[in-house]
């Protein structure tokens, strides 16, 4: 699509390439296989959400160490896409191999699959800061529109693979649908749980074909002749001065900050949300599968609605009422449970034959979840668009390294709160109150934050 009030090709080719990158968050992350990993593998909810929340920790903390360096580095040589084809690569790599976390643990170890995990977190966000990067120059002017349609791509494509894992691997044997097979595709066996092991090589696959318009199409900057080693050198310089002279970008800076508090939040709901909707609802595979399609439709509509909201009300303003619509949503979702409707009683007599969804409470859960779902991608778009907005275009390789820190430093503190409230008080809603505090303190710090409204 071209012209004055459209994107060009490589704009729509930077989008594509988030379409393809979402699904690793929302298939292995969040509804599939780290839910399966978590009750299955690990066998210990407890156990194995403390598991989950390892590898956050190590993914994180490394992260917070190096993506600076990273960006800074890139900014001093010029290219991004040489880069971001190697993490691609080592993604792809990685996450296939997930395919031999195998359920009696005679394939990869505990150990070993929080090691994959927690490497993958790392090339994830270093793929964000390099692929963010490109964005001023991928959609100069359009920065919201290519943001918010990637985002929707993202869930897009995501809610395409749920429905394909369900219709083929987990609803045939158990319904008696013209449209379902018999038996799951390809010969996979459920009771070794590879349906829920498939998702992995997948999105794989899907990320290693998806990415090819990226890399021919979206414009990079030029070479600037300074080698690896001597980049790595001045991007220190480089990070010691944008510190030295804070005050000329307090907006950016405070922005990055309550971004690193909010973002937690957001973190916490993700990772977590499959987990704590398996433990309080009592949902299985093929429920988990039927509320990432439906929450993932949501998200679609959550992308173009931050980039339509922008455009209403400016960045900062949008991602302060997007922020709000999860507070007050996720405040539903905690007083839900399979016997539970906004923190009262409720009956959980069936209201039809439905295969799945078929109590008041478990819709209610529903949506709860959409508003939190629709906020949660907005306010990703928004968090965007407003650091393009905050920063100039030669520093925005250093800027989006700060980005990635700023959702990556504190990257285990979430999933640490999580775990400690969780233990300390024996429920898995008590868990997440402290997300609802770093949601609100990101929230009062935005308030500082100077940006063009328009």
């Amino acid at each position: 699509m071209t012209g004055d009030r459209g994107l060009s090709a490589g704009a729509v080719a930077w989008s594509v390439f988030e379409g393809v990158r979402v699904p690793y968050v929302i298939l292995v992350t969040i509804y599939v296989f780290m839910p399966y990993f978590a009750t299955v593998v690990v066998g210990d909810p407890v156990e194995g959400q403390a598991a989950v929340a390892q590898y956050g920790k190590i993914g994180g903390w490394i992260v917070a160490l190096t993506a600076p360096f990273l960006g800074a580095a890139v900014d001093r040589m010029g290219p991004r896409k040489p880069w971001l084809g190697a993490v691609t690569t080592l993604m792809v790599a990685l996450a296939g191999l997930l395919w031999w976390t195998l359920p009696d643990g005679s394939g990869l170890s505990i150990g070993q699959v929080v090691a994959i995990a927690a490497a993958l977190t790392v090339l994830y966000a270093y793929g964000e800061m390099l692929h963010n990067a490109l964005l001023p120059r991928a959609a100069p002017g359009r920065e919201h529109l290519a943001s918010g349609l990637g985002l929707a791509l993202g869930n897009a494509v995501s809610t395409a693979m749920l429905v394909f894992v369900m219709a083929a691997f987990v609803l045939p044997g158990k319904v008696d649908w013209a449209i379902i097979p018999d038996a799951p595709l390809f010969g996979l066996d459920a009771a070794s749980h590879e349906p829920e092991r498939i998702v992995a090589p997948i999105v794989a696959a899907v990320l290693a074909i998806g990415c090819l318009p990226l890399f021919f199409l979206t414009p990079d900057a030029p070479r600037s002749g300074v080698g690896p080693v001597a980049a790595l050198r001045g991007a220190a310089g480089d990070l010691r001065r944008l510190v030295t002279q804070a005050r000329g970008h307090r907006n950016a800076l405070t922005f990055l900050v309550a971004r690193m508090l909010y973002a937690d939040g957001k973190t916490a709901i993700l990772l977590f949300g499959g987990v704590y909707a398996a433990g309080v609802m009592r949902w299985g595979p093929l429920e988990l599968l039927a509320y990432g399609i439906i929450l993932s439709i949501v998200a679609v509509g959550g992308g173009l609605f931050g980039a339509w909201l922008d455009g209403r009300l400016g960045a900062r303003r949008a991602l302060q009422v997007e922020i709000v619509l999860i507070l007050i949503s996720q405040g539903a979702v905690l007083g839900g449970g399979h016997d539970r409707i906004l923190y009262a009683p409720a009956s959980t007599a069936l209201l039809c034959d439905a295969p799945m969804f078929r109590t008041l409470p478990e819709l209610a859960f529903l949506a709860a979840a959409f508003f939190t779902a629709l906020g949660v991608t907005a306010a990703y778009a928004s968090s965007r668009t407003l650091l393009v907005k905050l920063v100039p275009e030669k520093e925005a390789g250093v800027f989006f390294g700060l980005y990635a820190l700023s959702g990556n430093a504190t990257y285990w503190l979430a999933p640490a709160l999580v775990e400690g409230f969780t233990r300390a008080w024996g429920t898995q809603q008590a868990g997440f109150y402290p997300v609802i505090g770093l949601l609100l303190a990101g929230l009062a710090l935005l308030s500082f934050v100077e940006a063009p409204e328009r």
